[in-house]
């Protein structure tokens, strides 16, 4: 009996994941099916503010940005894993702080290993 539960409850994320891929596609094909198609050479131009552009639209930027953005956003998610913790600690004991000082450990270590590469320097 047990066996059957488990294998409805992979059936309805089955489903969900189907329905999740389904509809997206379904839409964009009836959005492409039902648009307007009139491309012209006036139309593939580049629009900026109503004035003709008047140089190459690509800018270089360092690509320290990048990697800072990046960095930035993995200490975001580390707030995301810790926030969760620090409100259910309680239930979790012992065993989930160790886990979390191990996890925070390993974002200090790349934090450090990050400062030594100089990555965190704007100029």
């Amino acid at each position: 009996m047990e066996l059957n539960v488990y294998q409805n409850n992979y059936l309805i994320v089955f489903v969900f994941l189907c329905l999740g891929v389904l509809l997206p596609v379904v839409a964009l094909y009836f959005g492409k099916l039902l648009r307007p198609n009139n491309p012209s050479d006036e139309k593939n131009t580049t629009y900026e503010s109503g004035i003709e552009p008047f140089h190459d639209s690509r800018v270089q930027f360092n690509v320290r940005y990048y990697i800072f953005a990046l960095m930035f956003v993995i200490f975001d998610v580390e707030t995301v894993f810790l926030y969760p913790w620090a409100v259910a600690y309680d239930k979790l004991g012992i065993f989930a702080l160790v886990e979390m000082l191990i996890f925070v450990a390993m974002l200090l270590l790349g934090l450090v290993y990050a400062w030594k590469k100089k990555v965190l320097q704007w100029i």
